[in-house]
């Protein structure tokens, strides 16, 4: 299949895998599209904007798993604890700056929204700043890939526009191929865990 034609004819379905994507994690999708972006395959304010929703989606939907079932999960998952209260100790000691940057920090990102839910923050105070926060955070990422777009561009001329389709391809086929081998071993572990039970 020709990724480029596939972004050329169907460009839009990027976008709302964007969204998707954004929702959970997605830094080196945003760079890798907004460097497609810069080739002129994309439109680079509507993958913005659509980075920036599906982030803003994902973190409110993980505060709201916080503030909805925060302790009974964590109960459930004593192995999740750490990580929320490292999260609530950055929390105590930057409060707002912390909201506002944990995305760009790794082995923290994944558990702040889920751990502002069990702080008890005000969920309005919450949503404005996580509004802005996402929009921080997309903003960021896409103006990186864009530019480092535009720079390979100048550099290498034609040549950037095949590069950035190999690496937007390449990224999406390792994806999917982590999706299959995540799914194979978890198959796998299924006939193992069985006779334990019985």
């Amino acid at each position: 299949m020709d990724v480029e034609r596939f972004i050329l004819d169907h460009g839009s379905w990027t976008y709302l895998i964007t969204f998707v994507w954004t929702f959970f994690e997605g830094e080196t999708f945003v760079l890798l599209a907004a460097f497609a972006a810069a080739q002129g395959m994309l439109f680079a304010p509507y993958l913005l904007v659509a980075a920036w929703l599906g982030s803003f989606a994902g973190d409110q939907c993980y505060f709201w798993l916080g503030r909805r079932f925060g302790h009974r999960l964590m109960e459930r998952h004593p192995e999740w604890r750490p990580r929320v209260n490292m999260a609530l100790g950055w929390l105590n000691r930057f409060d707002t700056i912390f909201i506002l940057i944990f995305r760009f920090i790794y082995g923290v990102r994944n558990f702040s929204s889920f751990a502002l839910g069990v702080s008890r923050i005000d969920w309005r105070r919450f949503l404005v700043l996580n509004l802005i926060a996402a929009l921080l955070w997309a903003g960021t990422f896409t103006v990186i890939g864009f530019a480092c777009g535009q720079a390979l561009e100048r550099m290498l001329g034609h040549l950037a526009h095949q590069i950035s389709i190999v690496l937007l391809g390449g990224f999406i086929v390792l994806c999917a191929g982590g999706h299959v081998m995540h799914k194979v071993r978890r198959r796998r572990q299924l006939p193992q865990a069985a006779p334990t039970r019985m």
